[in-house]
C-alpha cells in the first residue's frame, strides 16, 4: 500500500499560524506521538552510528568514497560585524562554477596538502579534505546549524576542547587568509557576486558499512539527503513544486518550509485528498522537534475531538 512521509521543520518555525478549517480537523483526529528529534536516524539505518556526510558524497561524486576518511571543506561567505563573523553563504548559494574552483583551489593546496589533508572539488560546491582513516577529528557542526550565526560559536577548538579543535581552527585561519588576498574573489565581487572567503568544515568520517531505509523514494534539495538515498540505493530525486502522487513508501523534504498557506495549498490538502480517494494508506508528518502526527481515513469518524488550530496547540 502507498505511505507517504512529508518531513518537516520545527513546529515553532510557523509560531501561530492557522490552519484552514479542514487540515486543522484532520491533525485534530489523527494519532499523536513524540519522536527522536534526529530527523536523519528517523530516515536511515546507519552502521556505525553517525552521519558522515562527506565520505557518502564523496562515494556518489567520484566512487571513492572508501579510500580512507573525508571531510567536507565547502565554500563559504563570511561577513565580519561587531561580534565576529556570520556564516551567511556555502555551497549552492553562492553560485560557484569550475572556473571559480579552478581559480581557488591551487592557492589552498599547499596548506591542506603540507597538513596532510589533500583538498580537491569534483564539483564546484562540494570541496573535500582526503584524511587518513584512523585521523582523530574534533567535532564539527553542519553549515546549516551555523548560517546566519556568529561562526565562531560553531568552530571547535573553544575553551575546554582539545588540541585537533585547536588545530582547525588554525588550518580556517590561515585559509581564509589565503582565500581574503585571492585576487579572483575582487572578479567575484566586480560581477555582483559574494566572495569565496572562508571555508566550512563538517561532515567528517568513513564510508558506512551499509545504509539502509524503509522508504522505496526520497524527493529532497537536501544533497546530503539524497546521498544517503543513493547509498541505500533508492530512488532520490530533487523535491517537486507540488504533491505529486508516488508508489511505495514515499519521502518527500518540507524542512525548507516556513510559510503554512502554500503547505497546506500545495502538499497537504491534495495529499489529504488522495487519502480520502484511498489511494493512500497513511500519511505522516514528522516535524524537527520530534512531533508526529499519523493521519489515516478511518479517522473521519472520530468527531469528538476538537480540530487543532495552529501546531503549537
Amino acid at each position: 500500500m502507498n505511505r507517504v512521509t512529508l518531513l518537516l521543520p520545527a513546529r515553532a518555525r510557523f509560531g501561530g499560524q492557522s490552519f484552514g478549517e479542514g487540515v486543522g480537523r484532520r491533525l485534530g483526529r489523527a494519532e499523536r506521538s513524540v519522536e527522536a528529534a534526529d530527523q536523519a536516524a528517523r530516515v536511515f539505518d546507519i552502521l556505525p552510528r553517525g552521519w558522515p556526510v562527506a565520505a557518502v558524497s564523496r562515494q556518489r561524486d567520484v566512487g571513492d568514497g572508501g579510500h580512507g576518511a573525508w571531510l567536507r571543506a565547502d565554500p563559504a561567505y563570511v561577513r565580519p560585524d561587531i561580534n565576529g563573523a556570520r556564516l551567511l553563504a556555502y555551497g549552492d548559494a553562492l553560485a560557484l562554477s569550475e572556473r571559480d574552483s579552478a581559480a581557488l583551489l591551487p592557492a589552498l593546496k599547499p596548506l591542506f596538502g603540507d597538513a596532510g589533508f589533500p583538498i580537491d572539488a569534483p564539483v564546484p560546491t562540494r570541496w573535500y579534505l582526503s584524511l587518513p582513516r584512523e585521523t582523530r577529528l574534533p567535532r564539527f557542526a553542519s553549515p546549516e546549524q551555523a548560517l546566519g550565526e556568529d561562526m565562531f560559536q560553531h568552530l571547535p577548538g573553544g575553551e575546554g576542547e582539545g588540541s585537533e579543535g585547536r588545530r582547525w581552527r588554525a588550518l580556517l585561519s590561515e585559509a581564509q587568509v589565503v582565500l581574503h588576498n585571492h585576487p579572483h574573489n575582487a572578479q567575484r565581487i566586480a560581477a555582483g557576486l559574494a566572495p569565496i572567503n572562508s571555508l566550512w568544515f563538517w561532515g567528517a568520517g568513513v564510508l558506512p558499512d551499509h545504509v539502509r531505509t524503509a522508504y522505496t523514494s526520497i524527493f529532497s534539495d537536501d544533497e546530503a539527503l539524497t546521498a544517503f538515498a543513493a547509498q541505500a540505493g533508492i530512488d532520490a530525486a530533487a523535491l517537486p513544486g507540488a504533491w505529486a502522487a508516488h508508489e511505495g513508501e514515499v519521502l518527500f523534504d518540507l524542512r525548507a518550509a516556513r510559510d503554512l498557506t502554500p503547505l497546506q495549498r500545495d502538499w497537504l490538502e491534495p495529499a489529504a485528498a488522495a487519502l480520502d480517494q484511498g489511494a493512500l494508506e497513511r500519511i505522516a508528518l514528522a516535524f524537527a522537534d520530534g512531533e508526529r502526527f499519523e493521519l489515516a481515513r478511518s479517522q473521519r469518524w472520530r468527531f469528538w475531538r476538537k480540530p487543532l488550530r495552529s501546531l503549537l496547540d
